[in-house]
């Protein structure tokens, strides 16, 4: 089982990118807790499950691409949050 590290590196490079840049509306009563983070990855994992790795990936059966850049989204949307307060 050899794991393909380019979809995942580029997966997560491209959603930190994307998560630093979403600017929530600071007038939204709108917060994101803990729970709804577990709920985003949880959504992820079935989506990436059913996506599947790429044709000719045989290393697990997810879409590691899709994860990676879902973790990344969070991580980045997180650090811009940390860093504004």
């Amino acid at each position: 089982m050899l794991l393909y590290l380019g979809p995942i590196i580029f997966g997560f490079l491209t959603g930190l990118l994307l998560g630093t840049r979403i600017n929530p509306n600071p007038e939204s009563d709108i917060k994101f807790t803990i729970g709804s983070y577990i709920i985003i990855f949880i959504a992820a994992l079935i989506v990436a499950w059913q996506i599947g790795p790429y044709p000719f990936y045989n290393d697990i059966a997810i879409s590691t691409g899709f994860i990676s850049g879902t973790v990344g989204l969070i991580v980045g949307n997180l650090l811009r949050i940390m860093v504004k307060t």
